[in-house]
């Protein structure tokens, strides 16, 4: 049963890597992210590290609203350059 758990994590991870790499929009990168963390937590609960996980389980929801702020707040910036006329980035 173990096995199959840890296959499935490491897809997990994999899955999440490769869309982060390849895709092009910004939000479908978060959503990847937030696939390679829960492969990442996987892996970490399997290895019997579970002071890290629950580490690792709190601070994943925060770093993904950090990611989604800085996405919002690049977009913005792009909106007034374009706006402005300052198309030179």
């Amino acid at each position: 049963m173990e096995f199959f758990v840890s296959i499935i994590a490491i897809a997990l991870m994999v899955i999440g890597a490769f869309g982060i790499i390849f895709l092009k929009k910004p939000l479908d990168k978060v959503i990847m992210f937030t696939i390679l963390n829960a492969g990442f937590v996987l892996v970490v609960v399997l290895f019997k590290y579970l002071d890290v996980a629950m580490f690792a389980a709190l601070a994943d929801p925060l770093s993904t609203l950090v990611f989604i702020l800085a996405i919002v707040k690049i977009n913005e910036i792009r909106k007034k350059k374009l706006e402005s006329g300052e198309i030179n980035d």
